[in-house]
């Protein structure tokens, strides 16, 4: 199973379908919100958002749901990585509640090979998280340093660092 591309297998224009999708708890949510020390009570109150906001309950906060599809790009975008460079622009579009589930792709909007270090480039990529319903809730926008596959040739190939078993 492949984990992340080498720089020659990006195209500009491909499109990544991450897989799986992921439902959104409540438990999630709050512990997220607990990690990260944001206690807004739009995320945390039930009756705050049920009595004082246009939403009527509580919404996911937006950070969690930027991570997770950060998350469900690595395998096809950033799982060779050599540095996360950038992130552009974030965008939530619109509010998730408890109970949604979250899906998202990946387009490669530019790649540009290094100018210092002929083992490596620059992708340039769009993700887009959506609901179940699919409307669209997060945009994202990010510059990914990753390897050629002479880099990778150097240190291991596709599974580098990995043991061999021996008795």
């Amino acid at each position: 199973m492949q984990f992340g591309r080498y720089f020659e297998e990006f195209e500009v224009g491909a499109v990544y379908k991450h897989w799986p999708g992921k439902t959104v708890t409540e438990y999630d949510d709050h512990l997220f919100c607990l990690l990260t020390m944001n206690h807004h009570p739009l995320h945390m109150d039930a009756h705050y958002a049920g009595e004082t906001t246009d939403f009527g309950k509580n919404v996911v906060v937006g950070n969690y749901i930027y991570s997770l599809l950060l998350g469900m790009s690595v395998p096809d975008v950033s799982g060779k990585a050599i540095a996360n460079l950038e992130v552009e622009s974030l965008k939530h579009v619109k509010p998730t509640f408890h109970g949604d589930t979250i899906y998202g792709e990946t387009e490669v909007l530019d790649k540009t090979p290094s100018k210092s270090k002929d083992d490596r480039g620059v992708v340039y990529v769009e993700t887009r998280g959506y609901k179940q319903d699919g409307t669209i809730v997060c945009v994202f926008r990010r510059k990914v340093m990753v390897p050629k596959r002479s880099y990778g040739d150097v240190r291991g190939g596709e599974q580098p660092a990995r043991p061999i078993p021996h008795e």
